[in-house]
């Protein structure tokens, strides 16, 4: 073999040998490609996936909101409608409170006219035996009718004195003194300081009195 085909050789096998090396290197860059490719694919669909979680959130949080907005709505529309109600009810109540005052008055004016016209006449009589000049029987005789004009005013408008014949009775009577005296039987009334009087059931006045035994 003369040197020229040696250097020929030589030459064939470095073309080859350099040859592999840039099929290995495609090879290499290759292989690259396809890792880069396939990992820019998963982070793609992985920032899919990502941001379709968080359009699902957000959805989610919106759906919600609306929700709270609807809820806030109609609590606001019930509290305006107690709120009504109630400024409502208050009003009716003083409405009320006024008309009932106003009524009592009129039934306490009502009943002090009807008491009071029964009783004109009595002090009439009384002013009239002021002026009457006589003897102290005929005084006596004229204030005894007036007591029974009383009594009968009392009479007529209910009203009636309170009786002793029973004995002593808390209801009615209020015991001022206590005497022991085999006279009288227990719980006796002895005597009457002051008169009661009732109207129905109702005392006005209890008796004031003394009490035996």
């Amino acid at each position: 073999m003369t040197i020229e085909e040696k250097n020929l050789n030589e030459e064939q096998e470095k073309g080859e040998t350099l040859e592999n090396k840039v099929k290995e290197e495609a090879e290499r860059c290759d292989n690259e490609d396809v890792k880069t490719s396939q990992k820019e694919s998963e982070e793609k669909d992985e920032k899919e996936t990502f941001l379709k979680e968080l359009q699902e959130q957000k959805e989610k949080l919106e759906s919600e909101i609306r929700n709270i907005k609807d809820d806030n709505t109609k609590l606001n529309n019930e509290n305006n409608a107690l709120k009504d109600r109630l400024e409502r009810v208050v009003s009716e109540y003083d409405n009320y409170r006024n008309r009932t005052t106003k009524e009592k008055e009129a039934i306490y004016d009502d009943a002090c006219e009807d008491v009071l016209k029964h009783m004109f006449p009595v002090l009439d009589n009384l002013e009239r035996a002021m002026c009457v000049e006589g003897c102290v029987d005929d005084i006596k005789k004229g204030i005894e009718m007036t007591i029974k004009q009383f009594k009968d005013s009392f009479e007529k408008i209910g009203v009636e004195e309170i009786s002793i014949e029973e004995g002593f009775d808390p209801n009615f009577h209020n015991a001022v003194m206590h005497v022991e005296d085999d006279n009288y039987k227990e719980n006796s009334v002895v005597e009457v300081f002051q008169k009661g009087y009732k109207k129905g059931n109702k005392v006005l006045r209890y008796s004031m009195v003394k009490v035996a035994n």
